[in-house]
């Protein structure tokens, strides 16, 4: 009785196992290589699935992108510089029959794939390029290994280059060919600083000698200015001078001008010169004094008529001496010529401006050079 009741139970356990190994779940990022007895006869999808118990077999394959790390390995670029370098691929695989049936372990032939053809990719560069050309580099990397994979129905999705570094030796001589090349950077930027610096020196000479030219200049022209309105003031008295003399003396008549004569000759006698020079004409003023006193012949007096008669002939003293400047005339004059003063001053400041400007700017140019 128990025996049967033990047979009962392992029958029983013995049927479970057997649908349970029919039945297979599939998570939704993988699929299913379904073969039985040695013979693939479908891929299975994600959830759950039944297949014949016992004489099958189910391989599952990862959908997600996977990461493979490159080791790193020794490379002698174009230059016969040694450099270590090592890589990160991504794969994923989008052919689960090809990835299974077409290579033997995808992942590992991958990574050996990516292995040769980085030493490939990186021994026909130089070591230079190897640092600037290094997105160039991930992307010949990735294109010959998907070209490569498509057989086994793996994807490269990305390759990147992970670490560059050179042996010690390079190292050193990388380290002391940067400093050459920033010392030769300082000595050219100092250089250049100094070439700007002359040549504001210079522009600042030149400026300032223009403004000294235009300075004298200005001055010259004021300073004739003052000249030419003295000149002018002075000629315009003398005609003033005269005209007030000829005036005066048109109404003189002989003993007037005798009486005059006489008192020249007296303040002759009360200087202290001790030589006298008369004029040839002093038989005339002997003349005119003794008419004076009454022993000479009789001259007739000019007088209102006689400057009538020469105001007639001649026309009137003010067309002949032209006008008089009056004193607000003479203001006037000089308040323009300080207008004009004015004018040249504040032109002069212009100019002093600009220049100063002009060179502020140069010498912020010069330092944005500098800094970039």
């Amino acid at each position: 009785m128990v025996a049967a009741i033990a047979l009962v139970i392992f029958v029983i356990v013995a049927v479970l196992v057997i649908l349970v190994s029919g039945v297979k779940i599939v998570q939704p990022y993988e699929q299913a290589i379904y073969m039985r007895l040695g013979k693939y006869i479908k891929t299975l999808d994600q959830g759950f699935n039944v297949v014949v118990p016992l004489i099958n077999e189910v391989v599952k394959l990862d959908l997600r992108t996977q990461v493979l790390d490159v080791p790193r390995q020794e490379v002698i670029t174009k230059d016969n510089s040694p450099v270590y370098v090592d890589a990160v691929i991504y794969t994923k695989v989008i052919d689960p029959v090809k990835a299974f049936f077409e290579v033997t372990n995808y992942r590992t032939a991958t990574m050996y794939l990516a292995q040769t053809t980085l030493r490939s990719v990186v021994g026909e560069m130089e070591l230079d390029q190897i640092f600037s050309n290094r997105e160039s580099i991930n992307l010949q990397l990735r294109d010959t290994l998907d070209e490569s994979t498509d057989k086994w129905g793996v994807k490269v999705e990305a390759v990147e280059i992970r670490e560059v570094d050179p042996a010690a030796r390079v190292k050193e001589s990388m380290e002391e060919q940067t400093s050459a090349e920033r010392k030769r950077r300082a000595a050219i930027l100092e250089a250049d600083g100094k070439k700007r610096a002359a040549i504001l020196e210079a522009e600042g000479k030149k400026r300032a000698r223009i403004l000294e030219a235009e300075g004298v200049r200005q001055s010259k022209i004021l300073e004739a200015e003052g000249e030419r309105t003295a000149i002018v003031l002075q000629s315009q008295g003398e005609a003033q001078k005269l005209r007030i003399l000829s005036l005066g003396a048109s109404t003189l008549d002989s003993k007037a001008i005798t009486v005059l004569s006489l008192e020249t000759l007296k303040g002759l006698g009360e200087g202290e010169a001790s030589k006298f020079f008369f004029p040839m004409e002093l038989t005339r003023l002997a003349q005119g004094m003794s008419e004076y006193m009454g022993t000479g012949t009789a001259v007739p007096e000019r007088g209102i008529s006689d400057l009538k008669d020469l105001t007639k002939a001649l026309g009137l003293p003010e067309d002949l001496l032209g006008p008089v400047p009056r004193v607000d005339d003479i203001r006037a004059q000089a308040d323009a010529m300080t207008e004009d003063l004015e004018e040249e001053m504040k032109e002069s400041a212009k100019i002093a401006q600009k220049a100063s400007k002009a060179s502020k700017e140069d010498v912020e140019e010069l330092i944005r050079d500098q800094k970039e």
